[in-house]
């Protein structure tokens, strides 16, 4: 073999090494996307369930035993939360406000689940308010270390009576 085959055999080598290279990077871009789609989505599914959960919840404590007519009737901003009860006696919406679990009942990842409950105005859902209004927005975040972003599902629980 002469001098100019053996550079012609060398470039096509460095050529080949860089199809391969590249071929492979795509392979683990594409898998790495496909994991992260899947995460997403199962994520998804938890923080839908879990707001699901929550609006079957009645609206405020004090609703429980009685019809509500002002504002000044519903539970303080500050006092949103469980008023003593634990996960699985959760009466009304604003006890989950705080609540976390981490749900490892799925194989491939262990998700983080953080809610909060907040006063909102009808007229201005994502601005939260300091005072007691008719409309809550219940907010559930989900995470894992096997996922690149955190997932937030959110719904507003409004209190109605009909007359």
């Amino acid at each position: 073999m002469n001098t100019g085959q053996m550079i012609l055999t060398m470039g096509a080598m460095i050529f080949l090494s860089a199809i391969v290279l590249r071929v492979n990077t795509v392979t683990l871009i594409n898998t790495d996307t496909q994991y992260n789609s899947k995460f997403d989505i199962l994520a998804t599914s938890i923080g839908n369930t879990m707001i699901e959960e929550i609006s079957k919840k009645a609206f405020d404590e004090n609703s429980l035993s009685s019809t509500l007519t002002k504002t000044n009737e519903l539970t303080n901003k500050n006092q949103l939360g469980p008023d003593g009860e634990t996960y699985s006696q959760f009466d009304d919406i604003d006890d989950y406000d705080g609540y976390s679990y981490s749900d490892s009942t799925l194989p491939s990842a262990i998700f983080d689940v953080v809610c909060s409950v907040d006063y909102v105005k009808d007229t201005e859902p994502d601005k939260i308010d300091n005072q007691r209004q008719w409309t809550k927005k219940i907010t559930v975040m989900v995470s894992s270390k096997s996922m690149e972003d955190v997932v937030t599902v959110s719904t507003l629980y409004s209190y109605w009576v009909f007359r």
